[in-house]
């Protein structure tokens, strides 16, 4: 009786979901250590709808919504994401063992050809959606993919909203906590299993991948983004600097004026205080005060009213003109 899937444990922190050793149960033997066929010898005519599972005969029917959705949006990620020396395919043909020969969704094999077979590379990685395929028939195709030597394989689970990973020791799905990411060499880069099932989180890693890569156009969009910066920067600096200019000529103005202000003040009370002096030292000497010695008085400064005041104590009489 097949598991049932299970439900994802929740980490304390994101975990790296990394492929296995090659000690493992799931390194390579295809076809080192099987016999023929290999990849690409065919027990059904590709670019139709038959496929071969155990020797049954298979048709791969058109997608619903809610696969091809899903189907499109898995192609657009691991195509971005798959490094140079990698290849991503879409419903690729493989010979899986005498009597399978199907296709996954999407898969990751190394480019070029495979010395040993004078074929293509065998996939390392591949994923399926899974949406109205039943669970033992997904069991069945992980099995034979992972005896010929498919390193890791992934189903997305459209209904659940889930991401697993076969484990071919427990013989099942082990659902991933959409916090983890998938890292393998296969990947430019760590893969959020969240981004596999969220658009925006699917457009974000591509992004990333996209920058891990070197993009031209990624790497042109960002030095335009800090040459705006600089450009913004600067304009926001003079700004600023003219506002503090301002501001600290408004201080430095204020205090200047303060000064002078002050300075002014003292002249101005200085001659005041002498001009009432000399007035009252020629009211109590007796010297006549009236308009014109006023008006003589009023275009003194402060020097000329000291001596003024100063000649008046001593020759007790105006001076002569």
């Amino acid at each position: 009786m097949l598991n049932p899937i299970m439900e994802p444990k929740r980490p304390s922190a994101e975990r790296k979901l990394v492929a296995p050793t090659a000690g493992s149960s799931a390194a390579v033997r295809f076809p080192a250590d099987l016999p023929p066929p290999y990849v690409d010898e065919r027990l059904v005519e590709p670019e139709t709808r038959e496929e071969r599972v155990s020797g049954r005969r298979v048709l791969a029917m058109p997608a619903n919504p809610e696969h091809g959705d899903q189907h499109t949006e898995l192609d657009r990620i691991i195509g971005n994401y798959t490094p140079p020396g990698y290849t991503a395919s879409t419903d690729l043909l493989t010979r899986v063992g005498p009597g399978s020969d199907f296709a996954t969704d999407t898969c990751i094999r190394r480019s070029g050809i495979d010395p040993r077979t004078q074929s293509r590379y065998l996939e390392e990685v591949a994923f399926e959606v899974v949406n109205t395929q039943t669970l033992p028939a997904m069991v069945e195709r992980a099995e034979q993919l992972t005896t010929c030597g498919v390193r890791r394989i992934f189903g997305v689970f459209v209904k659940k909203g889930a991401i697993g990973e076969w484990s071919s020791t427990e013989g099942r799905f082990v659902m991933l906590d959409l916090d983890d990411v998938i890292e393998d060499r296969t990947l430019v880069r760590p893969l959020p299993v969240r981004a596999l099932l969220d658009a925006a989180e699917a457009d974000k890693a591509v992004g990333y991948a996209l920058e891990a890569k070197g993009n031209p156009v990624i790497a042109e969009v960002r030095e335009k983004g800090r040459a705006e910066g600089r450009e913004e920067g600067r304009a926001e600096g003079r700004e600023e600097g003219r506002a503090e200019g301002r501001a600290q000529g408004r201080t430095e103005g204020r205090e200047e004026g303060r000064t002078e202000g002050r300075e002014e003040g003292r002249t101005e009370g200085r001659e005041e205080g002498l001009a009432e002096g000399i007035e009252t030292v020629c009211t109590l000497l007796g010297i006549p005060f009236g308009p014109r010695q006023r008006q003589q008085l009023e275009g003194m400064d402060v020097e000329a009213r000291a001596a003024l005041l100063a000649t008046l104590k001593l020759e007790r009489r105006w001076p002569r003109d």
